[in-house]
């Protein structure tokens, strides 16, 4: 899945949109997709542009408690992964909201790709619905930068 949203993000960002989904169903089969792979990258796609921020508090966005991971959330997001959406909320990139989103989001990823890929996928998602990335020098920018500030 996470290669699929990697093509997706490649190919149409420039576009501002991705085909309906039974065009890009087509267009990622041509492109070597498995089925399975593809059916799994659209349901997350889908409930990605749910939205599903009612089923917290109506306050988080404005939260400055501290977050702690479950044990289960830290088998799948590892130190570095953690580290990263720690300093997207320091830096102002996401709120207390986004974050548990962002986080939910990166849980209902498969593959073996690490923690630190998937949470920049999804972050660059995010923006890309919210019509908040409109060049790339700002995609460049805030992952070449925060991975530098991150390691230091």
């Amino acid at each position: 899945m996470f290669d699929i949203l990697v093509y997706l993000f490649e190919n149409y960002f420039d576009t501002g949109n991705c085909p309906d989904p039974a065009t890009l169903t087509r267009k990622l089969s041509m492109a070597g997709f498995d089925d399975e792979e593809i059916t799994l990258a659209l349901d997350w796609l889908s409930d990605f542009s749910g939205q599903d921020a009612n089923r917290y508090p109506a306050g988080l966005a404005e939260s400055n408690s501290i977050r702690y991971f479950t044990p289960q959330e830290m088998e799948i997001i590892d130190t570095e992964g953690r580290g990263f959406i720690h300093f997207l909320e320091q830096a102002g990139v996401i709120n207390p909201l986004q974050r548990e989103l962002l986080i939910d989001r990166v849980i209902r990823m498969d593959g073996d790709t690490s923690s630190l890929e998937k949470i920049k996928l999804v972050v660059l998602f995010d923006l890309w619905i919210q019509n908040q990335l409109t060049d790339r020098n700002i995609v460049e920018r805030l992952f070449v930068v925060s991975d530098s500030h991150y390691r230091h």
